[in-house]
Order: structure tokens, then sequence, then C-alpha cells
């Protein structure tokens, strides 16, 4: 299985923020344990920074070491505005799920991926899948 993790996933561990941590983290341990299955889309690296202190560097490095970077386009950026969504930047995590070809994306902003053509999930509803 193919996973783009959402920004709001990704804060749930760098903030630490109840209750979502704990299924947040655990997806994260198995994309770990599973490199090359899960992406991160490029602009969600700087949205953890700016939103974070600077120890979310360190947070970001380590992300690196096992996530893909979807290579998005022009291409990609004119799909993210086709799409319909009404939130820019989701459309544009979509995008990047296309390019990494993501099975799922994972947050917990699921009504704002209703247009979504990849299904859009939480953590906790991933990880029995996973058989985590």
């Amino acid at each position: 299985m193919r996973i783009l993790l959402d920004c709001d996933v990704l804060l749930d561990i760098a903030l630490q923020r109840a209750p979502h941590f704990d299924c947040s983290s655990l997806l994260l341990d198995w994309a770990e344990r599973n490199p090359g299955k899960c992406a991160i889309a490029w602009h969600t690296f700087s949205n953890i920074i700016y939103l974070c202190d600077r120890k979310a560097r360190m947070f970001v490095e380590e992300l690196l070491e096992f996530a893909e970077i979807p290579e998005t386009n022009t291409e990609s950026m004119r799909l993210a505005l086709e799409i319909g969504m009404t939130d820019l930047e989701d459309a544009m995590q979509v995008a990047a799920a296309e390019k990494f070809d993501a099975q799922i994306i994972a947050t917990r902003n699921i009504k704002d991926y209703a247009k979504s053509p990849i299904k859009a999930m939480t953590p906790s509803n991933i990880l029995p899948l996973l058989e985590i």
C-alpha cells in the first residue's frame, strides 16, 4: 500500500497533539519500517517548519530518511486547480499523491477531500488495513 501523509497527521506527531498522536505515530512507525511506501508533499515541509519551533528541522530530517517526496510540476499544479476542491493546499496534496501513485491519503480532514480521486482516510482507519 502506498500512502501520502497529509500535513495534519505529521503535525499531530511533531506537536504531540492528543488524542491523535498515538494513531498518527503508529502510522509513521509503519512508514519508517516500509521505506518507499509513504510520501510527503514538498510544501508540507515548509508548513511543518512554519507551524513548529526550530526542533521541527530535526523531525523533517528524520522524515527524509524513509519518506518519498513526489516530483510535482506545472501539470501537478494545474491538476490541483482543476480538482474543484475548496482548499488549494489539500488539492496540492492530492496532486502529490497522484504523482506518487498513492492509494490513500492519510488525513484527519476527510470532509475536505470529498472531491479527491484518491481515497482519504484517518490514521485510525488505515492502521487495521496495515495489520498493525
